[in-house]
């Protein structure tokens, strides 16, 4: 056998791969799916309470944030937007963009949880700490 065979057989193999790499790149797919629960289904239309120079309705009884506007429940639970067409409904959710502006316009003082407030509750209550907080024996 040549001397040069293998390094022929090499350069061969390398020149397929090549050839053929860029096309078999475009057909992979790669995804992330980040679960981010939902908050409790509303049974049955609750009470609710008019946030003052807005259209948008609290419900002061719900133990997580939840408003009405237009006859949909929207309600900013665990970092994320959900919405719901009605009781009963499930939750869906959606992108930030998708929430109206007078429900993002809502004071945070009629918030149950305010945005951020979510994860620092946990800390306090022994659940998640931020690594470098956890580093320093903070929580």
């Amino acid at each position: 056998m040549h001397k040069m065979a293998p390094y022929l057989v090499a350069l061969a193999v390398t020149a397929v791969t090549f050839s053929a790499g860029p096309a078999a790149a475009v057909d992979v797919r790669v995804g992330v799916n980040i679960a981010v629960p939902a908050p409790p289904v509303v049974l049955a239309p609750p009470p609710v309470v008019v946030v003052t120079g807005t259209p948008v309705q609290v419900v002061p009884s719900a133990s997580f944030n939840l408003f009405v506007y237009r006859s949909r429940y929207y309600s900013h639970h665990n970092g994320a937007w959900f919405v719901a067409v009605g009781p009963r409904a499930p939750w869906t959710a959606i992108a930030i963009e998708a929430v109206p502006k007078p429900v993002l316009g809502v004071p945070v003082k009629h918030y149950k949880i305010p945005p951020g407030q979510a994860r620092k509750m946990e800390a306090q209550a022994g659940g998640w700490c931020p690594p470098g907080q956890a580093k320093k024996g903070r929580c």
